[in-house]
């Protein structure tokens, strides 16, 4: 994060000292809490980047004028860079894991947003629907053709995270395997470093099968398919009827400033809530019966 502005004066008047605590105290100079040029810096998970939070910047500028730079980097530099203070906000799809990292003891979570984890598909691929048991078979390599699902007499071709804590790696282990350590059965060129490469490795590949956030796959020309019958729609979401997903965070750190709280709060209220409606993702405040549901994952929301 970059530091406000600080003063150095060694002959002032007690007046002049005054009016400059007036001038950094007013609400004139909160764009210097921000960083140079009323720049408030977000960076972490893909999926939540493409989904709303470049709507809800703009949202957000409009009314405050602060302009919030958008990164990627996944949910673990969203974390960790919140916590070290490189950004002055963060986006996760994952809880803080301290275990793995102990500066993720020093952040805030701000759920925001539930997404669903997709299964998704190539266009042209005929299947339509996958049980929890059959996806597993294919992380582990047990089902490794498309016939024995339904569809072509073709390999199945899984495109995997980079990462056993990246924000759907770490989701699909725990909240399917209830094992964040286990292995996936996938050749090492289908292995991609975020969500947006699988995401495109699947446009083109027909026979390609990929998990991600729905938030970010319906912008794809992606086929999303079901699991156990129910397709990842935001009726289906927010009612807890489909059964695979997670809170969308934002990350703070213990340096946070009143720009950067003022956009938390922006998000979470009826305005920010609307513009993530609007970009077909569920606002964490419409759905609070689904925390209590993560609880049969075995982690809960924190």
């Amino acid at each position: 994060m970059i530091p406000a502005k600080r003063f150095y004066c060694y002959k002032f008047s007690a007046l002049t000292v005054s009016l400059l605590a007036m001038l950094l105290w007013s609400p004139l100079s909160q764009a210097a809490e921000a960083g140079a040029d009323n720049v408030i810096t977000w960076a972490g998970c893909g999926i939540t980047k493409k989904s709303f939070m470049k709507e809800l910047a703009v949202a957000f500028e409009a009314k405050s004028g602060y302009t919030i730079k958008l990164e990627g980097g996944g949910a673990t530099r969203g974390l960790r860079d919140a916590a070290s203070g490189d950004i002055n906000l963060g986006g996760s799809c994952r809880m803080a894991l301290p275990e793995y990292d102990s500066s993720e003891l020093f952040v805030t979570m701000h759920p925001v947003a539930w997404d669903a984890l997709a299964i998704i598909l190539h266009k042209e691929n005929p299947v339509n629907s996958l049980s929890t048991e059959q996806v597993k078979q294919i992380y582990l390599g047990k089902i490794t053709n498309w016939k024995q699902v339904g569809g072509e007499d073709a390999p199945i071709k899984l495109y995997a995270r980079k990462g056993k804590i990246s924000g759907v790696g770490y989701a699909i282990r725990q909240y399917m395997f209830q094992d964040s350590t286990i292995e996936f059965d996938t050749s090492p060129q289908y292995v991609v470093r975020s969500s947006g490469p699988l995401e495109k490795a699947v446009v083109k590949d027909r026979h390609a099968m990929g998990v991600t956030g729905v938030s970010s796959a319906r912008k794809r020309d992606v086929k999303i398919i079901g699991l156990e019958g129910k397709e990842p729609s935001f009726e289906n979401i927010r009612d807890g009827l489909y059964g695979f997903y997670r809170p969308l965070y934002l990350v703070t750190g213990p340096s946070s400033n009143d720009a950067v709280q003022e956009f938390v709060r922006f998000a979470s209220s009826e305005e920010g809530r609307q513009v993530i409606r609007d970009n077909g993702t569920v606002p964490y405040a419409d759905a609070p019966k689904l925390a209590s549901k993560l609880l049969i994952y075995g982690r809960g929301v924190r």
